[in-house]
Formats: structure tokens, sequence, C-alpha cells
């Protein structure tokens, strides 16, 4: 039996618990608590807020865990990254009231920046020589320029919705953060294979994101065309049809490339053309 640790609530959770679920480990939602216990694998899931989960599984009170790559970085656990997740997406940025001039870094020397992230920001004035003062608040950080509690904040941006809305703006990234699958040191053998197996499930199913099976008839001739422009994840299944001179391909394109993708293909000749979705992709 292995535990991870997830997000209680919020995006992440909805997003940790769809992995869960394509990866073909059922929890009962409607029945929830503090641990919940899946069905059908050898797991446990320890629902937290996400700034306890690095140092949760660094500790050993759960072997793995999905959380923002900044909380990871903030608490500096000893926790080692299994895999970044693609989902989560978010950065971590400097933003200043929106009438005041930008010059670069040096407009933060002697100022006061307001974030629920301190060690981030320390780190990163550091390295690069500003001396600035730091406010730790949780939670609302956007509206301590307004409040004249600080000069300055340091936050999660995602739209920059907030931002705008509370008259900032965005003038240096730090870390561009996403979900990453992590793992506490030192676990023993029978708990490092039943990792293993859920590595397997959640790169198979990660894989297949963004992604569309595609099918076709072609001329034959036009075969290594269409293979320069579907180079597919080895190359393109390829079969004969009964009709002479023609072939039925078949490939995996990026959704966001797909309908480029189809006109090219349609000028070379290429007919009934079928997409589907695309479950698992298992290599």
């Amino acid at each position: 039996m292995i535990r991870i640790a997830i997000q209680a609530k919020g995006r992440l959770n909805e997003e940790s618990c769809l992995l869960l679920r394509d990866a073909g480990i059922t929890i009962d939602e409607a029945k929830r608590k503090f641990l919940g216990k899946a069905a059908d694998f050898p797991l446990e899931v320890l629902y937290l807020r996400d700034d306890d989960i690095p140092e949760v599984v660094a500790d050993g009170s759960a072997d793995i865990g999905i959380v923002g790559l900044n909380e990871v970085e903030e608490t500096g656990a000893g926790v080692k990254i299994l895999r970044r997740l693609g989902f989560g997406n978010c950065r971590l940025s400097l933003a200043i009231p929106k009438g005041e001039d930008y010059p670069g870094l040096s407009y933060f020397d002697g100022k006061a920046i307001a974030t629920s992230y301190p060690n981030i920001l320390r780190k990163y004035l550091e390295e690069n020589g500003i001396k600035a003062s730091i406010r730790e608040i949780k939670g609302s950080v956007e509206i301590a320029p307004a409040a004249g509690i600080a000069d300055a904040i340091f936050d999660i941006v995602s739209s920059g919705g907030t931002l705008v809305s509370n008259g900032l703006k965005e003038v240096e990234t730090v870390l561009h953060s996403e979900a990453v699958l992590i793992a506490g040191p030192d676990l023993p053998e029978d708990k490092l294979e039943l990792i293993d197996a859920v590595l397997f499930r959640f790169d198979s199913v990660t894989l297949s994101r963004g992604k569309k099976y595609i099918l076709m008839n072609l001329p034959a001739k036009a075969v290594e065309e269409a293979v320069k422009i579907l180079p597919a994840m080895r190359s393109p299944t390829v079969m004969p049809l009964a009709a002479e001179g023609w072939c039925s391909l078949h490939s995996v394109v990026r959704e966001k490339e797909l309908w480029d993708k189809v006109e090219a293909l349609k000028k070379i000749g290429a007919e009934g053309i079928l997409v589907l979705n695309l479950d698992k992709v298992i290599l």
C-alpha cells in the first residue's frame, strides 16, 4: 500500500482526481474523508492544504504527492520531483501599480514587497543584488499596494485578470510553475514498485492528452509526402486497401495542429479522414 497526498480542494484537487481516475485508480468522492482508499489499486489518498504536502511527503507521512512546483520551491522540502504533470500552470511574478514607470529590477531597491512566497522571493532578490523588504501576507496579496502595506507584490499569476482588477501590472516572471508528482526519500523496495506502476499509468494518460488519432484513405503515390506531414510517435501505420493504388494511413497528431494537418493532407489527395479521441498512449 502507498499513500498519495493531494490538495483537499480547488483546481489542483479536481485535476489530480481526474488523473487518478483516468489512470484506473478509483476513489469514492461521495464518501470522501481526510483519508480515502482506492477501490482498485493498493493506494490511499490523503487530502491536505497545498502548502502542507511537500513536508508531509518529505517526512514519510505520505509516499508521493501532487502539488504545485511553487510550493516545493517555497518549502525547500527534501523531496524528489518524479514528473511534471502538465496541469495547474501558473507563474510567480512581481507586479507594481500600473501607473508606475518600470526601469528594471532596480525599481525594487528600497521598496517593500508583499508576498505569500517569501523564500522564493528572497532567493531571487539576493541572486540579483536587490535590497528590498519583504512583507509576508497570507491571502489577498494583490490589495497590499492600494492599502499602503507594500509598494509591490510577488504572487501567483494565471490569466492576469486579478492584477488588472487591482490596478497592477506584471513586470517580472520569477518562476513558471505546474503540478508535479513528488516522492519522499528512502522509500522501501515494495513501495517503489507500486510507485513505478503509478508512474506507468500516469505517463500513459498524460501522453494521450492533447492528441487525436487520425486515419484516412490516401493514394499510394502520396504516402511519402503524407509521412512528412504526419511523422507520428515513431512513424504512421500504412495498410493497402482493396482498391488498387490506394492505402489507409493511421497516425497520432497534436490537437492544436489538427486542422493545419488535415488541410495539408487533403491537398495531396487524402479522403475519408476520421479523427478519434485518444484515451491512452502506452509506449
